[in-house]
């Protein structure tokens, strides 16, 4: 991506990849009809049941490919300059942190973590989205956040009692999914006492923009300038 005279050297695909890559044609080719996900379950199954000898073709072939990838990484990195080399670690570290972030959201979909609760201006964007004006989904938002801020704060109180109460189930929900997390031993995923106490704050206090709310006003400054 111009940080080097060299092509930085892609990494080698594991064992179980190089399966499906060789074998997918051939799948494809005598199962017409399958989708990708159902031709992809085909190929994972037939994986599971390869003998372990065959398996260990492919991992030999991927065990050789690491080392010369080694050997061309380090190169490849011999022949940058510090800020580039700067650069790409940082690159790293954000891909690393993004894939942290993705695995603990599937990992709390999974433990069946209760939604976070909607603001008043979701709930009125997800009633009146397919009604609104607009060609496009930014278009439709921007003629909603318009409206909303129109809105008096009589007719922005039934969305704001909703929200409310999604805050109180959301809470309850919260406190029965961090009772099972313990009998799990998974004090980890509790909240902190900070967390709880801005939480109570903000409920009792002055209705704060949520981060969707903010995220949506983001987007509609963005795609106006």
């Amino acid at each position: 991506r111009g940080m080097s005279s060299v092509e930085r050297p892609k990494r080698p695909l594991t064992a179980y990849f190089r399966f499906l890559k060789e074998k997918r044609p051939d799948f494809k080719l005598n199962n017409p009809d399958l989708s990708n996900p159902e031709l992809v379950k085909k190929l994972a199954g037939a994986w599971r049941d390869l003998p372990a000898s065959q398996k260990q073709v492919y991992e030999d072939a991927r065990r050789t490919d690491w080392q010369k990838y080694s050997q061309q990484l380090a190169v490849y990195k011999a022949q940058l300059s510090p800020a580039q080399a700067a650069v790409l670690e940082e690159e790293r570290r954000n891909r690393l942190a993004k894939r942290r972030s993705l695995k603990a959201k599937r990992e709390m979909t999974v433990l069946g973590k209760p939604k976070r609760p909607r603001s008043g201006f979701n709930i009125f964007v997800s009633e009146n989205f397919q009604e609104s004006e607009g060609v496009s989904p930014m278009a439709k938002l921007k003629h909603l956040f318009d409206t909303w801020k129109k809105l008096s704060s009589s007719q922005k109180q039934p969305y704001l009692q909703l929200a409310q109460d999604d805050k109180v189930r959301y809470e309850n929900e919260m406190k029965s999914w961090e009772a099972k997390m313990v009998e799990l031993g998974r004090k980890d995923l509790l909240r902190s006492g900070k967390q709880r106490l801005r939480k109570s704050s903000t409920q009792t206090g002055k209705a704060k923009s949520s981060p969707r709310e903010s995220k949506a006003k983001s987007k509609l400054k963005k795609s106006e300038e």
